[in-house]
């Protein structure tokens, strides 16, 4: 069952591509997708990274949460449920 993750405070220049790839590093990610602003087509600074396992959701939690990226300090959380 997959899992997911909410990414806050990312740089405004991540695409779903180097989202995916800075999270691969913990498991297998199903998706990644940065929430995009209708009107002006801009990143909203945040996102959703899906992984395959649970453990591996775990470990991006405790790899990335608080860490930089394009000089912002980064939320990692398990998505809440809608």
């Amino acid at each position: 069952m997959a899992v997911k993750l909410f990414i806050g405070n990312l740089p405004f220049s991540v695409d779903n591509a180097k989202l995916k790839e800075e999270f691969a590093k913990f498991g297998e990610v199903v998706s990644a997708n940065i929430v995009i602003d209708k009107g002006s087509k801009r990143s909203k600074g945040f996102g959703f990274v899906e992984f395959a396992t649970k453990e591996a959701a775990d470990a991006a939690i405790s790899g990335m949460n608080e860490q930089e990226m394009g000089g912002r300090k980064l939320t990692v959380s398990m998505a809440k449920k809608q």
